[in-house]
């Protein structure tokens, strides 16, 4: 792996800075390469969703609320809170 003398100076100052080690100075690298494969896992879960070729094996079951409510009067203060 080749990276600029600069970008990679300025960024070892950066984690050092920050009162890291050599230890942190892998950790912070390790972190920003999950973040790259992160992205890319999501993209691909999305398509495949988007595709219809990955279902979510969610089940939705109605929950009976434990106090008495009711949410149009509940949306109704919220609206004259803001006035």
């Amino acid at each position: 792996m080749y990276v600029d003398e600069k970008v990679w100076s300025d960024f070892k100052r950066a984690v050092l800075e920050r009162g890291g080690d050599v230890r942190a100075l892998s950790s912070e690298v390790e972190e920003l390469l999950r973040d790259a494969l992160v992205s890319e896992i999501v993209v691909e879960g999305l398509k495949g969703l988007l595709s219809g070729e990955v279902r979510l094996g969610l089940d939705v079951k109605p929950v009976k609320p434990c106090v008495e409510t009711s949410a149009g009067r509940v949306v109704r203060e919220l609206r004259e809170s803001r006035v």
